[in-house]
């Protein structure tokens, strides 16, 4: 059931808060202590949002509503560097 819902979230369209489209899901990161959804793997990020379009997890507790696209709570400010800085 569990492998059910996650696959449908593949493909399904993240935005944030202020309506930008961040990416596409990709996967579920699943913690197999509790079977429970921890983060959502999103490709194809905006290079506006994240430096370089590289990949993000975003944390599951950041994530608002899920229907036809995913609709995030909260996002740190953009653009995210594609690399952190030391």
């Amino acid at each position: 059931m569990v492998e059910a819902l996650i696959t449908s979230l593949q493909g399904l369209p993240v935005f944030l808060p202020d309506g930008r489209q961040l990416g596409l899901v990709h996967d579920a990161i699943v913690e197999v202590d509790h079977w429970m959804a921890s983060h959502l793997f999103v490709v194809d990020c905006d290079e506006q949002l994240v430096e370089g379009g590289v990949h993000v997890a975003i944390p599951w507790h950041w994530v608002r509503a899920i229907e036809n696209i995913v609709l995030l709570r909260w996002f740190p400010e953009t653009p995210i560097p594609a690399a952190p800085s030391t």
